[in-house]
Formats: C-alpha cells, sequence, structure tokens
C-alpha cells in the first residue's frame, strides 16, 4: 500500500524535532497535560492486557518510553516516520529504556512489519492531524493488518468545551490555505473504526466536557 503524503509530517528534521521535545516540557500547563496524558494511556495500557508485542508509532522523541518500558515480558517495537525523531529520542530518554525498543524509520501508513505483527499499537497524537476520511482510513486498514489483537489511538472529539471554541476560530479562519489539526464527530469516527474491522473497547478522555482529547481502545471485531 502506498504510503500517504502529509504535508505535515516532512517538517521534523533535526531542529524541529528538537523543538517538538522541548514544548512538552515547557510551562505549568503543558507539564499538567503530559502528566495526565500519561496517566489515561497508563488506564487504557492496564484495560488491553499484557501484550508480549507492542509497537509506538509515531514515537516521536519516546515521550512514552518510560510508562511502556513498565510492561513486563513484552518486545517493545518503536518507530517514526522521521529519522531525526528517532535518533532524538534515543539520545534524550534513558539509556536502559532506551536499549528496551527496537527502532526503525517507517511510516504508520506503511509498517515495515508482517501482519499480525504485535499485539498492542499504540498511537498517540497523529489521528488529529488528519482530516480526510480517506487517510484515515489507510492509517486504521493497516493498523488493522499490523496488529493481531489490539490498538490504543488518541484524537481530537467533539461534545466539549474546547472543541466548541476549536469551532468559532476555524469559521473566522474559513479561508486558511492550511490545516493541519482536525475536531472529528465521536459518532464519524466510531463509525470509521467499525468499518475498519475495530470494536471500541473503551474510551478515556483527557478532561470530560473540557478537553478535546479523547483516547480510544480498539480491539480488532
Amino acid at each position: 500500500m502506498p504510503s500517504a503524503r502529509l504535508q505535515f509530517s516532512e517538517k521534523y528534521d533535526d531542529e524541529h524535532a528538537k523543538r517538538y521535545h522541548r514544548k512538552h516540557n515547557a510551562g505549568l500547563q503543558r507539564r499538567l497535560s503530559n502528566w495526565m496524558e500519561h496517566r489515561i494511556a497508563a488506564q487504557a495500557l492496564a484495560l488491553a492486557g499484557a501484550p508480549a508485542r507492542l509497537l509506538d508509532i509515531p514515537c516521536g522523541a519516546g515521550r512514552f518510553w518510560s510508562l511502556l518500558s513498565t510492561l513486563p515480558n513484552c518486545d517493545l517495537y518503536a518507530s517514526d516516520n522521521s529519522q531525526d525523531m528517532l535518533n532524538l529520542a534515543a539520545a534524550v530518554q534513558d539509556q536502559r529504556i532506551v536499549e528496551r525498543f527496537n527502532r526503525f524509520q517507517s511510516s504508520a501508513f506503511d509498517i515495515n512489519m508482517s501482519n499480525g505483527s504485535v499485539d498492542l499499537i499504540f498511537c498517540m497524537r497523529l489521528l488529529h492531524h488528519l482530516g480526510s476520511q480517506q487517510d484515515r482510513k489507510a492509517l486504521l486498514d493497516e493498523f488493522h493488518r499490523v496488529t493481531s489483537n489490539s490498538i490504543i489511538i488518541s484524537l481530537w472529539v467533539d461534545g466539549n468545551l474546547k472543541s466548541y471554541r476549536r469551532g468559532l476560530l476555524e469559521r473566522q479562519e474559513r479561508n486558511k490555505a492550511y490545516q493541519n489539526r482536525f475536531v472529528i464527530r465521536r459518532e464519524q469516527i466510531e463509525k470509521e473504526f467499525t468499518a475498519s474491522g475495530f470494536d471500541v473497547a473503551a474510551t478515556f478522555d483527557l478532561l470530560k466536557f473540557v478537553s478535546m482529547w479523547r483516547v480510544y481502545l480498539l480491539r480488532k471485531a
């Protein structure tokens, strides 16, 4: 399957990768958001069970590696479309944790792994970049191919204060030429999950009725 070409994915060179890493550690609000994301990710992982093989994609700068490395007896894989991101992750994370991960460069739309290679795919902060249903289907179909059981995936959903405010902002900027973050209606994305062969096992909201961030635990139907 050909890899989707997304405009934002080309920007993650060495300098941008470093800025992305620093962003999640800058200021009280971002540190709090990062802590809350780890908390709900941990809840999803606990419900997912005990995978023998897990893939973190896109892994970015390894922001969740300290959490994922707590999984016992699990072969851990990490991949990103940007080799610079992978290099940064290996440089900034604890080396004992880095050594737990088998790292390789690959697009999330065309993963260099065979069918059913892992039990669980862990995908944070990618789906909200996909405004096209066709792109989302390509991603979900590839995940369905590579996982033998489940995926944990995050995105922006409607039905909360911040999505309402973002909708107002987007209407004011209707003629903006480029957009790379999207709120997806919950009913719509759950239909797309079903169409790609997944059942919704659980949902986790970062801050219910306030935050757009929602994490889904999906199992192959």
